[in-house]
């Protein structure tokens, strides 16, 4: 039976109330000024939306359940990636290391605060829209691209700020609830206003070659969408996950979810029970579904507009997150679930040898993007961590990178993990010293959910060896200390 959401609301009122220096770029033959034009004309606008807390639950990865026909549309337009991951779950350090293409442990930034802003304390790193700006396009920053609205702000041509939460609740706003079902239009949320604004402005530069990033903040806390996309599931069919973590885990590796707590109607101590964690989970999905409207928005402008023949697609998340698996919530860990994220990429329409339709199981990470829409553009690249996916946006099933990698620090601990699609492998070492504290190795054959830490024993020894092979190939046992951090050289890049 379809859940009452007029009931339920009634029911919850009263809740209510250190690494490498960057190495200058590589050098380019000056092209005449023929050439320049012609390749101008080559050059594709790029639109990359970038989401917040997005788990890999959409219609388009196998979750039938979620309503997410727009999202679901730009897949059957190109390669959806089955193992992408993030470099950090959270916010700051995961979208400094998209916009730059390197990992935190390359610039030393690990935090949401201004400790891991970029401008503040990488001055003269090479970001994304600097690099575009330069050699001539325009640059559109709308809603939440960096965590912090005001860093980098001078490389984007036009920059409208992330805007704050809106209730149509005043109790609801007033006690900061942690979601609402509003009797309101999709303008009145942020996600809303932000589609509204990305309409506009690509009206404006229709005529201009764009790099333009939208950043929807939805499905992040709070759970805020209009009451049509919460009438688009039955609650009833939401399961409850199992509160098991699992075996022999790392005392550290889970959080207390604090961000939650923060939001009026959640217990400040103890596990969510089953029915507001069912509430919660539905909460989730109808922001997911209110946040593909808007998306779907947006895509219509590009078609409308007649510039979807020309502009590169991206849509992509900032880390993964959890639904009361293991009783957690939130990111802030090196789970599967946290670290794993969707990934989608449509090449131009007009791009001859596109393809459209098709899943990839190639290892990516977050920092290939930059270096993708570098090559797509004929810029010319920086030195950075991530490695361009444009050969294997063309040639999907071909394979790529032998693993993926994420790290989480935990005070003087820090976790750093890797992956081969199947297996996940952690370390959690001495931040200062690179002592290992604590091993973990989790199956992920079947599921993102992890149930056993099997390190240590002998019938996953080979398993263990080659992936800790791996890993020490990226955190060196004799690296210095993570948060020594580096200062980094300027890409000295020319434009072309």
């Amino acid at each position: 039976m379809l859940f009452r959401l007029n009931k339920y609301i009634a029911s919850v009122a009263p809740m209510c109330v250190a690494l490498a220096m960057l190495q200058p770029i590589n050098s380019y033959a000056t092209p005449t000024d023929s050439n320049k034009e012609i390749e101008a004309l080559k050059q594709p606008n790029i639109l990359i939306f970038l989401i917040d807390d997005m788990r890999v639950d959409l219609g388009a990865y196998g979750k039938k359940q979620v309503h997410s026909p727009n999202i679901d549309k730009l897949a059957s337009e190109g390669v959806s990636f089955n193992h992408a991951y993030a470099q950090q779950a959270i916010c700051g350090p995961s979208r400094v290391s998209i916009m730059t293409g390197l990992r935190p442990e390359t610039t030393g930034l690990y935090t949401i605060d201004r400790s891991g802003r970029l401008r503040p304390n990488q001055p003269n790193i090479v970001s994304m829209p600097q690099l575009f700006k330069q050699n001539g396009y325009k640059t559109i920053s709308v809603g939440k691209v960096y965590h912090s609205s005001d860093d980098d702000k001078e490389n984007w041509t036009n920059h409208i700020e992330k805007l704050p939460n809106f209730y149509s609740i005043p109790s609801n706003a007033e006690s900061k609830f942690a979601f609402e079902a509003g009797d309101v239009s999709d303008s009145f949320y942020k996600d809303g206003k932000v589609a509204i604004d990305a309409i506009e402005i690509l009206n404006k530069v229709k005529n201009d070659k764009f790099l333009m990033i939208v950043g929807f903040s939805k499905p992040h806390l709070p759970f805020n969408s209009p009451r049509k996309y919460w009438e688009m599931y039955d609650r009833e069919k939401f399961i409850v996950p199992s509160r098991e973590k699992p075996k022999n885990m790392f005392k550290l590796s889970l959080t207390q979810w604090n961000e939650l707590r923060m939001y009026g109607g959640i217990p400040k101590q103890g596990d969510v029970d089953d029915e507001l964690t069912k509430t919660l989970i539905h909460a989730y999905y109808a922001s997911v579904s209110y946040m593909d409207a808007q998306l779907g928005k947006v895509m219509t402008a590009l078609n409308d507009l007649k510039l979807r023949e020309n502009t590169m697609v991206i849509f992509m998340s900032d880390h993964g997150y959890k639904l009361g698996e293991y009783g957690a919530w939130n990111k802030h860990s090196n789970m599967e679930l946290d670290t794993r994220v969707p990934l989608i990429i449509s090449r131009e329409l007009n791009h001859k040898t596109r393809q459209a339709g098709i899943s990839s199981n190639a290892l990516v990470e977050n920092i290939d993007i930059f270096p993708t829409i570098v090559e797509a553009s004929g810029l010319p690249l920086p030195k950075v961590d991530g490695k361009s996916l444009l050969t294997l946006v063309d040639s999907p099933n071909m394979q790529r990178l032998k693993a993926a990698y994420s790290l989480y620090p935990r005070g003087k601990i820090m976790g750093v993990s890797v992956t081969d699609g199947e297996w996940r492998y952690i370390e959690w070492r001495n931040a200062e010293t690179q002592n290992i504290e604590f091993k973990e190795l989790y199956s992920h054959k079947l599921s993102d959910v992890a149930q056993a830490n099997v390190s240590g024993q002998i019938k996953y020894q080979n398993i263990e060896h080659n992936l800790k092979q791996l890993l020490d190939g990226r955190y060196p046992l004799d690296a210095p200390s993570f948060f020594v951090r580096p200062v980094l050289s300027n890409n000295d890049n020319s434009v072309r």
